[in-house]
């Protein structure tokens, strides 16, 4: 989409996040979808007015949840590390965790709850086995900054850093069924690595998963 579009219904900029986008393709049409971690509503702008689903958000920043109200989207306050276990089974046909998984405090917990009230579960997250990564902690013995991960140790929300192959394993030994995968940059563009896990783990600034239950 070009850049200066506009929702046709709420009048807001529709997010230059191609990653967003690329979370979208996952999803089908109609579908019934929670976003948790919605942040403003970027995503849900866009799964509801270009994907037709009747989607949810919840966001545990007050003022995010406010902006993301003030545009029209259903984004209510809450916490995905406890007020998950309040819904109920099978809610939902998709529950998004993007970008957020590693600033849970229980993630695996998180990922349970997901694949319990949704059919399926797509996440993304930040690889901590980027090769600059690497690098950074190799050359300078401190914790890395990049794009993806802009704060310092003691200012970040990330508290769970994992990489591609620590998520493949996860998923493996709770008997998730990984049904897409990408390794893309921080901006969203797929790497000519997806297909390659070993290679994506290098390479990918973050991962984006489709899961299912086995």
């Amino acid at each position: 989409m070009a850049d200066g579009l506009v929702s046709p219904r709420i009048g807001r900029p529709l997010s230059d996040r191609l990653d967003l986008r690329l979370i979208a393709e996952m999803v089908e049409p109609r579908s019934r979808v929670l976003d948790i971690g919605c942040g403003d509503g970027a995503l849900l702008d866009i799964l509801v007015h270009e994907r037709a689903v009747d989607g949810r958000g919840i966001e545990i920043d007050m003022g995010e949840v406010a902006a993301a109200v003030a545009q029209g989207l259903p984004v209510i306050h809450a916490d995905a590390d406890t007020d998950l276990a309040f819904y109920p089974d099978g809610a939902f046909d998709y529950v998004i965790l993007s970008r957020t998984l590693q600033a849970t405090e229980r993630p695996r917990e998180v990922l349970a709850q997901m694949l319990r009230i949704g059919r399926r579960a797509i996440v993304s997250f930040p690889n901590f086995g980027h090769w600059r990564v690497r690098l950074a902690l190799l050359a300078t013995g401190r914790m890395p900054r990049t794009e993806v991960l802009d704060r310092a140790w003691y200012d970040t929300p990330n508290i769970h850093f994992c990489t591609l192959t620590d998520f493949f394993d996860l998923c493996a030994l709770d008997g998730y069924v990984v049904e897409q995968w990408l390794g893309v940059d921080d901006e969203g563009k797929r790497t000519p690595w997806r297909r390659n896990r070993r290679l994506a783990n290098l390479f990918a600034e973050q991962g984006l998963f489709l899961l299912r239950r086995g």
